[in-house]
């Protein structure tokens, strides 16, 4: 094993967790997929990542005397010393500033995502990112290996471009397969390959930054035929620029920022035309957001941007956290949580992935004692991607409904009733947004889900912004059409949950979870009973 792999890697002892499941599975009598995982881990320890090379390290251009700069520096001047932002609720409005940034950049793009789809929009901006570096622009782009299945030609061809480099983070050893096929052969690495960058941030000339909870695919930008995620970005000028900008060469300067051609190859520069070929048209976004904001392609075409003047903070994980060396009382979840604590009213809490653990339960006890009034809104089993998460989080749901907590779950169907932030058509609902509110003052919009993973395993960026104006409409936001589009969940006379819906007016109880069968629910007990509640 190479040295470097000693100081970021677990070795090739199999860790305990993978051994207990192992004789969980046996124990069940399920003998087959027990045989299957020890194939599979025997296969591993033939798995090892090269030997790393010798790279060139860069940092943030001077973005200042491009349009973008000049632009950014009338909506929040640097002298001020305070950031302006804009929220980016609506998905085709987000996928437009994206593409906006990457073709008005004129110096530098640096981009930072948790996953890159190789589907018509995660491509879309693949494409637009080789046009800025063929007019000069210098690109980086950093991209955790965990979802990149399949993506090593494509990403070394997006590398072969001019002015074009690009990083993989925390690579898995085993290059080829699938998902499965890729995590099952690099379990003997489990502890390394178990912490992921779940950052997301896109930095256009030092001077405009978009960062949020979308990753790049049709699903976060209202475009998926099957299935959409209710999400939430802001758009950010000002002083908490230059902090997104260093926290990217921090990330782009890790030992786990692997060059793609040390894991692939040297891509072919003419190949990539073809691997990222797809529909340019995106389709024009709604003339104005539901806050009333034009299109960013359109500001910037106008030479004049729409943002409200905060002071803004940014709250993130050192890449040190996915090394294994970080403290937690260092991590963006305590930053978090310490805004949270100081509510003396009113928290409202918006996670897709809702397992609070002892932390999480502490902070909602604490709040409770005080008087302060406490929403949490997360998904319903048939809205989830997650449902392995879902049934961590489903033990929790009694205990916080007897502390007081407005406990609401986005569901999958009632979705489609509601305008909330794009039409849904036949498509399912997912909330995918993280963000939190408290005393209608403070915001929290960013990457990081209150749960164990992102605690403890995952990097995360969040942007903490004081503004009582944001504060309001995002609280607005998420306890009107959101509410509308959720089950409310309270205990009856008999100390049972029900979920309650409301249809013109009318409620209509649940006494059983809804949109979860029988098999479904056996499922995800079985995979409870296998995962280590700190792994959800």
């Amino acid at each position: 094993m190479p040295a470097r792999q000693q100081v970021i890697g677990s070795g090739i002892t199999a860790p305990a967790r993978v051994a207990a499941a192992l004789r969980q599975l046996a124990g069940r009598g399920l003998a087959g997929a027990a045989l299957a995982l020890l194939l599979a881990w025997t296969l591993a320890g033939c798995a090892s990542l090269p030997a790393p090379a010798p790279r060139a390290e860069t940092q943030a251009l001077d973005g200042r005397g491009t349009p973008l700069a000049a632009l950014a520096e009338a909506a929040a001047p640097a002298a001020a010393g305070r950031s302006a932002v804009r929220l980016l609720a609506d998905g085709d409005h987000a996928l437009d500033a994206r593409l906006a940034l990457s073709d008005r950049a004129e110096r530098s793009l640096d981009l930072q995502y948790y996953q890159v789809a190789s589907d018509a929009s995660g491509l879309r901006i693949l494409r637009a990112l080789a046009a800025a570096g063929a007019r000069g622009v210098r690109v980086r782009l950093l991209v955790d290996d965990l979802y990149a299945v399949g993506q090593d030609p494509l990403f070394a061809a997006l590398a072969a471009q001019p002015n074009l480099q690009v990083r993989l983070f925390n690579p898995l050893p085993v290059r080829g397969g699938g998902f499965a096929a890729r995590v099952l052969g690099s379990l003997h690495q489990f502890e390394r390959i178990n912490r992921r960058m779940h950052n997301k941030l896109l930095v256009a000339d030092n001077a405009l930054a978009l960062t949020g909870g979308r990753n790049l695919g049709d699903e976060y930008f209202m475009r998926g035929a099957q299935a959409n995620f209710i999400d939430m970005d802001v758009l950010v000028a000002g002083a908490a620029v230059a902090e997104l900008s260093a926290l990217f060469d921090a990330y782009w300067a890790s030992p786990l920022a692997w060059p793609v051609a040390q894991l692939a190859g040297a891509g072919e520069a003419a190949a990539f035309a073809a691997l990222a070929a797809g529909p340019h048209d995106t389709g024009a976004p709604a003339a104005a957001d539901r806050f009333g904001a034009p299109p960013l392609s359109q500001q910037l075409a106008a030479g004049r941007l729409r943002l409200q003047p905060v002071a803004a903070r940014v709250v993130a994980d050192a890449p040190a956290k996915a090394e294994g060396r970080a403290a937690p009382a260092d991590s963006a979840r305590a930053q978090v949580d310490a805004t949270l604590r100081a509510a003396e009213a009113e928290l409202l809490i918006v996670s897709p992935y809702f397992v609070p653990g002892a932390g999480g339960m502490a902070l909602l006890e604490d709040a409770a004692a005080r008087g302060v009034r406490s929403t949490v809104i997360t998904n319903s089993l048939g809205a989830t991607d997650e449902p392995l998460v879902h049934a961590g989080y489903a033990g929790y749901r009694e205990p916080l409904l007897r502390l007081g907590v407005h406990l609401h779950e986005l569901g999958a169907t009632l979705a489609r009733r509601s305008s909330l932030f794009a039409p849904m058509g036949s498509s399912t609902g997912r909330l995918h947004a993280k963000v939190a509110v408290a005393d209608r003052r403070w915001l929290v919009v960013g990457s990081m889900n209150m749960d164990g993973r992102s605690a403890r395993h995952n990097t995360e960026v969040v942007l903490l912004i004081d503004s009582p104006v944001l504060a309001a409409q995002v609280a607005e936001l998420f306890r009107g059409d959101a509410q509308a589009s959720s089950f409310r969940l309270r205990l009856n006379t008999a100390q049972r949950i029900e979920w309650v819906a409301e249809e013109a007016g009318v409620e209509r109880v649940h006494a059983d979870e809804p949109d979860a069968g029988a098999a479904s629910g056996l499922r995800r007990l079985l995979l409870a009973a296998l995962v280590d509640e700190e792994l959800l």
